[in-house]
């Protein structure tokens, strides 16, 4: 039903890429990547600008997801009506934040969120309660590790029932570290470890919102993060050159 969380639950490496309503989504979509991020916290765009793209995307198998500008509850709500099939919370820090995001994401009676009727494609179903318990169960919840007083609550916030993925903001928790963008750096990469150690004792993925510029995502698949996304348009211009190389001119 959430091809991407069936991923996630499987130990298959989901990767992703940027969305946004000024690409074509459709030839994304079809790209093969597990799902399209579309942001509205570092972005111009809004999240009620976010539903023609994310309805162009209807029957495809990449799931659109979208990163929230905060922990709340009608941004949540905006992004889940306008489709979304995951959620991305920035700045959760402990664990009553988490909880909040989660409920903001659910609906009655393990949640709070407020009823719009049937939005996203979550399948056909014979009453309205299985309706909403499969989104419920369905929905990816993702709340985002960025700083140092989410690191001393991991564990609180990894055993909230409902979080799917433990995300890493790479460059704000660079920076609460004390090494701004220095990926590469033992305080940074000893911070990842303990990540991705709390994901996995409590049963869930690690992810990283991007691989830094010029590191090896299979660096970070070995190290335990199975969720992250890739800059798709470096892809895209290599494989024009490439076609165009086989064409005698």
């Amino acid at each position: 039903m959430n091809a991407i969380k069936d991923a996630i639950k499987s130990g298959r490496t989901v990767v992703g890429t940027a969305g946004s309503p000024s690409v074509d989504v459709s030839l994304l979509a079809d790209a093969g990547f597990d799902f399209l991020l579309f942001d509205t916290q570092h972005s111009a765009w809004e999240i009620k600008q976010l539903q023609p793209p994310i309805q162009a995307m209807r029957g495809k198998q990449t799931a659109p997801v979208v990163r929230v500008a905060a922990n709340e509850a009608y941004q949540i709500c905006f992004a889940l009506d306008a489709g979304a099939r995951g959620v991305i919370i920035p700045m959760v820090n402990t664990r009553a934040e988490a909880e909040a995001a989660v409920r903001a994401c659910r609906y009655y009676p393990v949640g709070n969120r407020s009823n719009a009727g049937v939005r996203g494609e979550w399948g056909e179903f014979k009453t309205y309660r299985d309706y909403m318990d499969a989104v419920n169960n369905e929905l990816l919840i993702v709340p985002m590790i960025e700083t140092n007083q989410a690191l001393e609550n991991l564990d609180a916030i990894a055993s909230v029932p409902g979080v799917d993925v433990l995300l890493i903001g790479p460059s704000d928790l660079s920076i609460e570290l004390g090494v701004p963008l220095d990926y590469a750096c033992d305080t940074y990469q000893r911070a990842l470890d303990k990540i991705a150690a709390a994901a996995a004792k409590h049963g869930i993925a690690a992810g990283m919102y991007f691989i830094p510029p010029g590191m090896d995502p299979n660096f970070f698949v070995q190290k335990g993060f199975k969720f992250f996304t890739m800059p798709w348009s470096p892809w895209a211009q290599a494989g024009i050159r490439n076609a165009l190389a086989e064409i005698k001119r």
